[in-house]
């Protein structure tokens, strides 16, 4: 199978955190096959840390409208479905491939009629999304994540939670690894992200140093 933009193996996680030993997530064999295939594949799905983090607040906040931005082979939406016996989920995705792999791999979860598939850039696709969510999971390229956030907070309910993956970059952010020339600008991007979801004073964040980094914000 061939994909149409850079993916690696996230088997051992993307960052390695102090905390990543005690978290691991408890999903269904489905899920978890699925997963091990991607592995394989060196598909980007979440680490274990992440995963488990997403497992957990998903059943804290116990959402009914999830929106999903970058879906990859539907791990992610699949297990925030499982959590959440109740919920919808809509999930964009730009890959066909991966687009057609994650339409099977819902209905092999037993999902596939709570979930809404897109097809499309996913800076496009929110233009025109009509409703809102009450959680929002931000996966998708990166460098767009500032472009996104302010269509993201129209989306978002009042109380609802927007959880960004990846926010900390293999390191980079936080200076624990060196940034490579051809990644400072995507650097800066991320870096603007996080400062405008913490200076938001409609937002509460926190940023958590769990798998590749999780920023999590609430709107008030």
């Amino acid at each position: 199978m061939q994909f149409s933009y850079a993916h690696k193996n996230t088997k051992d996680g993307e960052r390695e955190t102090k905390t990543a030993q005690f978290n691991k997530p408890r999903i269904s064999n489905k899920i978890q096959s699925v997963r091990e295939q991607a592995f394989e594949k060196q598909i980007p799905v979440s680490d274990d840390e992440t995963l488990n983090f997403i497992c957990t607040l998903t059943g804290a906040v116990k959402p009914e409208n999830i929106l999903e931005l970058g879906t990859a082979v539907g791990v992610s939406g699949g297990v925030m479905l499982d959590v959440c016996k109740n919920a919808r989920l809509t999930t964009i995705e730009r890959d066909e491939n991966f687009f057609n792999q994650a339409r099977e791999n819902f209905k092999n979860f037993g999902v596939a009629e709570r979930v809404t598939q897109i097809l499309g850039d996913a800076g496009e696709v929110i233009k025109d999304l009509n409703g809102k969510f009450d959680f929002i999971f931000l996966d998708c390229a990166k460098v767009q994540y500032i472009k996104y956030l302010p269509r993201l907070k129209e989306l978002l309910t009042a109380g609802g939670v927007l959880v960004a993956d990846d926010i900390l970059l293999f390191g980079y952010i936080t200076g624990e690894t060196e940034v490579p020339k051809k990644r400072k600008m995507l650097v800066e991007h991320v870096k603007e992200y996080i400062t405008a979801v913490t200076g938001d004073c409609g937002l509460q964040t926190t940023v958590l140093d769990i798998g590749n980094g999780v920023a999590l914000s609430v709107k008030l």
